[in-house]
């Protein structure tokens, strides 16, 4: 069986997110019914960070328990990598050692040279560019309330940024309708727009994305290795505040999520992120489902 790597939702077939989104909805009754289900008995996952985390470090290594294996935390001071060690030699070993590599790091070329040499699935647990488990997760949680997505109006409003272009390749593979608002200056990368064809329509004024739409999503203005740029950012996004006004232009049913850590007052209301509508306290657990369906695919095949 070749190898299988998860760099972004582009490497897997519509069908088999579909899959994995439904295997991780059982996979979450069965934990919480307290079955235990060990397909990873024995497996190592390794979990390199270069960037900081709560969620990801947490639902890969809990994940891994679940499943009977165990997780290895390595960070840049723990590794030769963060001594400049090649990319592809670390690849060649720490692959040899482990069933399973997590990176989340920086830069995306950095995820995409490691997968190249390795011998066993490379997991993209986000970088500078994408930032694919956590849409798993996010489908995830917009199935368990409303049902399928497909057809649906998602709004991205804040920076095009890394989930941003995770959210566009979603509209193109469960093939929903994504409107984007977003500053002049502060657009998703081209290519990844281009790719998407008539499925994106971008805004400079939120109200306008807002309008009808399912699911209404946000994320930080300033991202890690961004915060010299917080005063520019938070002039240039002035205006993009989710609030309950601009939760009213949505459909009466609409969802909020934001990925989180979120700033209260900045990027979204304290009265929107912690009312009726937002799902977000669901999405965050959502992580560590999703991600066992991920790792069981990859690792069983199935």
């Amino acid at each position: 069986m070749s190898v299988r790597h998860f760099l972004s939702l582009m490497d897997c077939s519509p069908k088999e997110l579909q899959s994995i989104i439904q295997r991780a909805i059982e996979l979450k009754a069965m934990h919480k019914a307290g079955e235990i289900h060990e397909p990873l008995k024995n497996k190592v996952l390794g979990m390199i960070f270069e960037k900081s985390s709560t969620r990801t470090r947490v639902s890969f290594e809990a994940a891994m328990t679940h499943f009977g294996g165990s997780a290895i935390f390595l960070s840049p001071r723990d590794t030769q990598l963060g001594r400049g060690e090649p990319i592809e030699d670390s690849a060649r070993v720490l692959s040899s050692m482990v069933d399973a590599i997590m990176i989340r790091t920086f830069e995306h070329k950095t995820v995409e040279q490691f997968a190249k040499y390795s011998s066993v699935p490379v997991i993209n647990a986000l970088t500078d560019l994408t930032h694919p488990c956590q849409l798993l997760a996010d489908m995830q949680t917009y199935v368990e309330h409303r049902g399928n997505i497909q057809g649906k109006t998602v709004s991205w409003i804040g920076d095009g940024n890394n989930m941003c272009h995770s959210y566009i390749n979603a509209a193109r593979q469960f093939d929903f309708k994504l409107n984007i608002a977003c500053p002049e200056g502060y657009d998703p990368d081209q290519d990844i727009l281009n790719a998407a064809g008539d499925r994106i329509n971008v805004f400079r004024q939120p109200e306008q994305a807002a309008e009808n739409s399912d699911l209404i999503v946000t994320d930080v203005w300033t991202s890690m290795g961004q915060e010299e740029e917080h005063a520019k950012r938070e002039a240039a996004f002035d205006g993009f505040i989710v609030t309950h006004k601009m939760m009213s232009l949505a459909n009466k049913d609409a969802l909020f999520m934001h990925c989180l850590p979120a700033h209260r007052g900045e990027e979204v209301s304290a009265e929107v992120i912690d009312g009726k509508q937002s799902v977000v306290w669901n999405e965050a657990e959502n992580r560590l489902h999703a991600q066992k369906s991920l790792l069981e695919f990859l690792l069983t095949g199935h």
